[in-house]
């Protein structure tokens, strides 16, 4: 009889243990994590935000928030600090690194297709996916920020995800056609997606 309590306790004991180290761990919201739920059930898309910070010795700063959807990243937000009535170049780098006095740091224009640099309306795979459409202040320097990714995705730990990459603003206007970024000149915002 002890015998029988004493397997019976151990086993107990070693199912306690198992179902312990077994746990789900909480997902948080790095790369691979689930879509958030609402109380409906309904899943609410991924999303993350970039704040921008002056570099190159401008005034520009800016915040962003992206948001997953089924055809690519929307982004939406503002950046202030710019000359009125000017044209800037707006890209996805490929390193969430801001350190750089200049944004040196956020290496190159977020490209994991290979593809040269081109325009936002060509196809994702013709173009670098952090090629973006250039953003225009207006007479107080200030840019509404409404932009589109397609192919694009947010926190699915793929090729295509944004989270961990820089959001940069360049000196000037991207021309779409000079390689490899388009003649946009200095990098004068940075931000890191989180």
């Amino acid at each position: 009889m002890k015998n029988k309590l004493l397997l019976i306790t151990l086993c107990c004991a070693a199912a306690a243990a198992c179902s312990r180290q077994d746990a789900p761990r909480d997902p948080g919201e790095g790369p691979g994590a689930p879509a958030a739920t609402t109380a409906t059930g309904a899943s609410e898309p991924a999303s993350a935000v970039a704040q921008l910070e002056s570099r190159s010795g401008s005034m520009a700063t800016g915040q962003l928030e992206l948001r997953a959807g089924d055809n690519g990243v929307s982004i939406t937000g503002e950046v202030a600090g710019l000359t009125a009535g000017s044209e800037h170049a707006f890209h996805v780098h490929e390193v969430g690194d801001c350190s750089a006095p200049d944004a040196s740091s956020a290496g190159g224009h977020f490209n994991p297709h290979g593809a040269p640099h081109g325009a936002p309306t060509v196809a994702a795979n013709e173009r670098h996916l952090g090629d973006m459409p250039n953003i225009a202040a207006d007479e107080n320097g200030r840019a509404a920020i409404t932009a589109a990714i397609q192919g694009a995705t947010l926190r699915d730990g793929g090729a295509n995800d944004l989270v961990g990459k820089a959001v940069i603003v360049h000196e000037k206007r991207d021309d779409y056609v000079t390689q490899p970024s388009g003649d946009a000149g200095g990098r004068i915002a940075c931000g890191v997606i989180r």
